[in-house]
């Protein structure tokens, strides 16, 4: 399973930027999905995770301003970012659980500065 991920950038406080995420391979049925962050100097943490059955959760930070969402069918992940803050800056990594294994995408980097 490969993950891609696309749409990072600049935007300025208060803007919006939507993430996706593209999950190639064959043969394979993803369960849990998520994005996740890490800002420079600290720990990578997750940002927000949806099941095949589409649940959600999110992390307190990002609650009313993030919305994730999943496409199984195309084996895809979005996350709509709104509202974004000077504080989510960071490198977003999706992330596919396949059975027991995790698979990480490569990183999008989003700058929220003016």
């Amino acid at each position: 399973v490969q993950l891609q991920a696309f749409g990072g950038g600049l935007v300025q406080p208060g803007g919006s930027l939507r993430l996706s995420c593209e999950a190639s391979g064959s043969g394979f049925s993803i369960s849990g999905m998520g994005w996740y962050r890490q800002a420079s100097g600290k720990q990578r943490e997750l940002v927000a995770s949806i099941s095949r059955g589409g649940s959600t959760n999110y992390a307190d930070s990002v609650k009313g301003r993030f919305t994730i969402s999943r496409d199984n069918a195309k084996n895809t992940m979005t996350l709509q970012m709104n509202s974004l803050k000077p504080e989510d800056t960071a490198v977003y990594y999706c992330n596919a659980k396949v059975v027991l294994t995790s698979y990480w995408g490569q990183g999008t980097l989003v700058t929220v500065s003016s």
